[in-house]
């Protein structure tokens, strides 16, 4: 039963990281790796890694989305001529 859950957040994975290469927005990209990065946690809770878990949810999805969202509303969308 365990490796029907790891192998679903695989796909999952997989299907989260061919979204972020193809979409065009940033901020859809950066939501959309958070995402990545909260599965990637999942998965290592079902590994048994509780403690990589913590971590990868905490800086990986946390503050790394919570930087790149702030960063990307601080520029602007539009090039000064």
């Amino acid at each position: 039963m365990d490796w029907m859950i790891e192998f679903t957040l695989f796909l999952i994975l997989i299907v989260g990281a061919l979204l972020v290469l193809g979409v065009r927005d940033l901020l859809v990209a950066v939501v959309t790796l958070n995402v990545f990065s909260f599965i990637t946690a999942a998965i290592m809770v079902s590994l048994g890694a509780i403690d990589v878990a913590f971590t990868e949810a905490v800086v990986g999805a946390g503050a790394v989305g919570l930087f790149s969202i702030v960063a990307i509303r601080r520029t602007s969308r539009r090039s000064e001529d």
